[in-house]
């Protein structure tokens, strides 16, 4: 049995909440109901799955929405953000400050993953003579969860090498007791054969899917350097509520800075404009005080749009809502949050982000072009769905492939549809795991997908 989740972005609790710990018990629960079905047969005999595999598809752990990163200053000596030297004494310091911060905030959440991997949650029944589960019996086989930790672009940082970053890594293993060794957490399939032989058992082809995101991932210089996301992330929206905070501190209202810190739970990405005036006039009632921290916003877009490292990549993308994101952050300073918050409705009603799929990039994947596999995953975009990509064959031994994107686990603040301009957002948890089966598991399904939220 193969169970594959992406997304959970636990972060250290500087900027938005990580998803709750109930979520994890949750989940952990239903591994123990799914392992317990997987154990019958298609012929109706039980017998205890002897393996149960899960893989963290990527953006498991979030350093990059932290704002430890944001305690040395631009021309300091210093100065460490994601995408300045990674050979720097400080930046393996600071990845493993933040590292440990995530899992001191979220412990647990990770306790109950590590006790997963130890064999202390799923308990199965062992079987009668007649392949039955023998629900009398004293005795529980415990089935040790073989956890394996893929990175995407929020925690690419676990693929550098070195031994600073194993130092990172091996807490990291400890804490959610993970099967990987301390050597640099794979990207791509092929960088742990093992890994990669347990997926092709279920005919599973995996990646994060931040491959196909310019704005997250350049394919030049690969998965262990930053991009433009990671900048936007850090110098604008981490670090505007720190800004905030420090600029006027007492003054403000009491909920404006935690509102602030949300910025990275809202959704759509595009609609944070909207999110920051509507939560000023929620709290402050202020026009004055709008106008003022509308000024910091624009400092600091101006000086995201001036760093080198920005102007570097200054090159032509296609017209997404990422790039959507970056026009409107070049509106002129004079622009009010009102007349900026014009533009973002406008941009939102012409482009959907949760239209943004990946799945036209699984037809060209490998594993899908020669048919070894019939399930091509991807993570990164938040958006759970699953496409048809190709059949050969009539019911009942057609031999179908699919692509599935592999969700999220997050909350939400997401922006309402009756009419944008008001600024109204619901917020929620959702979280979405894919389980494989094979040799018969299940009574011979090959795969479940399941999605669900909360309030």
């Amino acid at each position: 049995m193969l169970v594959i989740s992406s997304d959970i972005h636990l972060g250290d609790g500087t900027t938005a909440n990580s998803i709750s710990p109930t979520a994890f018990d949750l989940f952990s629960n239903r591994l123990r109901e799914t392992a317990y079905y997987a154990s019958f047969r298609r012929d109706g005999t039980y017998r205890p799955i002897e393996n149960l595999d899960l893989l963290l598809m990527g953006d498991i752990l979030d350093p990059l929405h932290s704002t430890l990163w944001l305690d040395t200053a631009l021309g300091a000596l210093n100065y460490t953000r994601p995408w300045t030297n990674i050979q720097s004494p400080t930046f393996a310091t600071t990845l493993s400050e933040t590292t440990k911060a995530i899992m001191d905030v979220n412990r647990e959440s990770l306790e109950l993953l590590r006790r997963c991997a130890n064999g202390e949650i799923i308990l199965l029944p062992p079987a009668t003579a007649r392949e039955e589960p023998d629900e009398t019996s004293r005795e529980r086989i415990p089935i040790r969860v073989r956890i394996h930790y893929m990175v995407g672009n929020h925690d690419w940082y676990y693929h550098l090498p070195g031994s600073a970053f194993d130092e990172v890594r091996k807490t990291i293993i400890e804490s959610m007791g993970l099967c990987n060794d301390i050597g640099p957490f794979p990207y791509e399939l092929d960088e742990h054969p093992a890994l990669q032989e347990i997926l092709q058992s279920y005919r599973v082809f995996g990646r994060h899917g931040d491959y196909y995101d310019k704005f997250n991932f350049n394919r030049e210089k690969g998965r262990n350097h930053s991009t433009l996301g990671d900048v936007f992330t850090m110098d604008v929206c981490n670090r505007f509520p720190v800004e905030v905070q420090k600029r006027y501190g007492n003054e403000l209202p009491p909920g404006v800075i935690d509102s602030l810190r949300r910025i990275t739970n809202v959704r759509p990405a595009l609609a944070t404009p909207l999110w920051i005036s509507g939560q000023i006039k929620r709290h402050a009632e202020s026009t004055a005080l709008e106008k003022e921290l509308k000024k910091v916003w624009d400092e600091l877009c101006d000086e995201f749009l001036q760093l080198d490292v920005v102007r570097e990549e200054d090159k032509s993308f296609k017209f997404d809502m990422v790039d959507a994101l970056q026009l409107v952050l070049k509106i002129s300073k004079r622009t009010s949050f009102e007349t900026l918050n014009d533009v973002v409705v406008w941009v939102h009603s012409k482009l959907r982000e949760n239209d943004r799929s990946l799945a036209e990039n699984a037809l060209q994947e490998p594993a899908f072009l020669n048919n070894t596999a019939r399930f091509i995953i991807y993570g990164h975009t938040h958006h759970h769905e699953i496409v048809p990509l190709d059949s050969d064959g009539e019911p009942p031994n057609e031999q179908n492939q699919l692509y599935i994107n592999s969700g999220t686990w997050r909350s939400f603040y997401d922006l309402a549809v009756k009419d944008p301009r008001e600024q109204k957002f619901v917020r929620y948890q959702t979280f979405t795991y894919l389980t494989f089966y094979k040799d018969n598991e299940r009574g011979g399904r090959l795969f479940e997908s399941w999605s669900g939220a909360y309030i």
